[in-house]
């Protein structure tokens, strides 16, 4: 891509492309086609996700990092597994939709494994209660995944380990956030899990819908599995 294409006008618009797909084959030929671009474009919007991510599981994580396994749901390009690799984390299972951000994340060097598979539609393609991490990132959208994929990401979870999940504050996700909310909380009362840390963020990225305009704000929540 050139300089002058990968402007804050030309990622806005792919961006608002992905939310007219509907069907999961759709989004996946849009993932497929976005692959290539994706890092440099979310970078024009300022995308703090995984590197906040990153931070929260840091900051409660007390085992041992280079032996811990993290399970990195809707890995895409590899960009959490990265900044956990920073933070002293070694070993990785990356799981995406798309083929083409699976091989992205397959260059990387980063995995130990990776596994496609379309979230929601399938279960997840891991043993239950195996990790000492679980990581969502940017997935946890309306049109994107489904709530219900958060049950999925507690039983890969072992007892004791931790899950972090984020998910976006703006005004086309607030009945996703508010599903999300009630689903985590229920969970809590189920005795499931415990909540550490929600944290809520005014800076999250750049708006790109018509209706809003400068940053949007988001969310990163951090739970223990019981």
């Amino acid at each position: 891509m050139s300089a002058a294409a990968n402007t804050f006008e030309h990622v806005k618009a792919v961006i608002l492309s992905v939310h007219k797909n509907t069907s999961s084959k759709d989004k996946i030929d849009f993932y497929n086609t976005w692959a290539e671009n994706y890092d440099q474009d979310v970078a024009v919007l300022d995308y703090r996700a995984p590197s906040l991510a990153a931070k929260s599981i840091s900051s409660h994580f007390s085992g041992d990092r280079e032996r811990a396994v993290v399970l990195d749901v809707a890995c895409g390009t590899g960009m959490v597994a990265k900044q956990l690799k920073g933070l002293g984390f070694g070993t990785f299972v990356g799981i995406d939709g798309s083929e083409s951000m699976l091989e992205l994340a397959r260059r990387s060097g980063l995995y130990q494994d990776l596994k496609q598979c379309m979230l929601g539609d399938e279960p997840l393609p891991v043993q239950w209660g195996t990790f000492d991490v679980v990581v969502i990132v940017g997935a946890l959208s309306v049109g994107q995944v489904p709530v219900k994929v958060v049950r999925e990401l507690c039983k890969a979870t072992k007892p004791g380990g931790h899950v972090c999940m984020t998910t976006r504050s703006n005004l086309d996700n607030v009945e996703y956030k508010k599903a999300l909310d009630q689903e985590l909380k229920k969970m809590e009362e189920e005795g499931i899990w415990s909540c550490v840390e929600v944290v809520n963020v005014d800076n999250w990225e750049r708006a790109v819908s018509e209706q809003e305009d400068g940053y949007i704000s988001g969310t990163v929540y951090a739970y223990k599995k019981l």
